[in-house]
């Protein structure tokens, strides 16, 4: 069943039609914005959500829920609400749906319609991060961590302790997850009654003896990777990049972060990891903005943790310095010239909740 109920419109015109894909994610509304107050264009928003209730639908100015991704239908969605609105550029948000649309990505061509997404080889890369690692080990990059693949207990038991296990912590995760679910560090040494006290139930620090017995039971082991950790400052590094360079590339620091969620920042000048994001973006052929998740080891060393070929729910930390990496996106995908970006560097951002209402009449709603 197609799915193309229209939640609210309105009558906004703009020389450009944005369909935001996703629009239910974290960092929509900052998004949005950067949308809308660029000079380079009139931005129009159209947003799409699997999510009838998406909290991104009361930013935008025609809405509409699609079918699920994986129920088959989600692309004849996107298309037919594309075409009805007069898209010109698609610029994806949630991860579950960038390999679809990249696959796709020549039929909306052929309704001269631009999708900001890599090719299908480059986003199957970065969403495995097992794939990615032994990629750029074979070239030999400074910036992959100490890591192990594996696929049964045996192998996992015996990176955990090749890694240095009790001695020192040890972390792991699902080869292919979203950002950082079933992410977990191993420590021998940590404080039970601490944990038990003062740390919410869902904390990432654990124990070998506590992790085997469920991954024992499992029937089928999960395809993991067993890495170093790492831990010092952990940086996002946003980035445009195009199919013959990267030419808008920002590093910012987290000073304080929740669940994988930044929520204070500083937009810091770190040459080393720009030049690391520009020789991964070249290696992989990655196209548009992709975000790079980068940590420090306890020698200054920084390391890859992450690469998302899509914008980082933070990055409203580039457009208040200067870096407007939205509408930059969408001036690449439609061929026109990037204007010269002046980053503010040692730009302070500090992000806060936003409510969305709604009414018994459906209407969404903010303050």
């Amino acid at each position: 069943m197609t799915l193309l109920d229209t939640v609210q419109s309105s009558s906004r015109d703009g020389d450009v039609t944005v369909m935001v894909a996703g629009a239910g994610r974290l960092g929509t509304s900052g998004i949005v914005k950067a949308l809308r107050q660029t000079e380079a264009f009139d931005a129009r928003v159209v947003g799409v959500d699997t999510d009838p209730d998406a909290c991104g639908f009361s930013f935008v100015d025609t809405a509409a829920t699609v079918s699920p991704v994986n129920g088959g239908d989600y692309i004849s969605d996107v298309r037919g609400i594309a075409r009805r609105e007069d898209v010109d550029v698609i610029l994806p948000l949630m991860a579950a749906e960038l390999r679809l649309l990249a696959e796709a990505k020549s039929a909306f061509e052929n309704d001269g319609i631009e999708v900001m997404v890599s090719d299908p080889r480059a986003v199957s890369i970065t969403s495995d991060t097992g794939e990615l690692y032994d990629r750029l080990a074979k070239q030999v990059h400074p910036s992959v961590p100490e890591f192990y693949r594996v696929t049964t207990p045996e192998e996992f038991i015996d990176a955990v302790h090749a890694l240095g296990y009790p001695h020192q912590r040890v972390c792991f995760k699902p080869s292919i997850a979203n950002e950082m679910r079933g992410f977990h560090i191993l420590d021998s040494k940590i404080d039970r009654s601490g944990i038990l006290t003062n740390q919410k139930p869902n904390s990432t620090v654990t124990t070998l003896d506590n992790v085997l017995p469920i991954l024992m039971e499992i029937d089928e082991f999960p395809n993991l990777v067993v890495m170093e950790y790492l831990p010092g400052e952990e940086f996002t590094v946003d980035a445009l990049s195009r199919t013959a360079d990267t030419p808008v590339v920002v590093s910012r620091s987290h000073n304080e972060s929740c669940d994988g969620h930044s929520f204070t920042s500083t937009v810091e000048e770190r040459p080393e990891l720009i030049e690391r994001t520009r020789e991964i973006c070249s290696f992989l052929e990655l196209e548009y903005n992709v975000a790079f998740q980068f940590k420090y080891t306890a020698s200054g060393v920084p390391k890859l943790l992450t690469v998302d070929p899509c914008l980082s729910e933070s990055i409203a930390a580039c457009v208040g310095a200067g870096a407007n990496m939205p509408a930059l996106g969408v001036q690449y995908a439609l061929g026109r010239e990037l204007p010269p970006v002046d980053i503010d560097w040692g730009t302070r951002v500090a992000r806060d909740w936003q409510e969305v209402f709604y009414g018994p009449d459906k209407e969404l709603r903010t303050i």
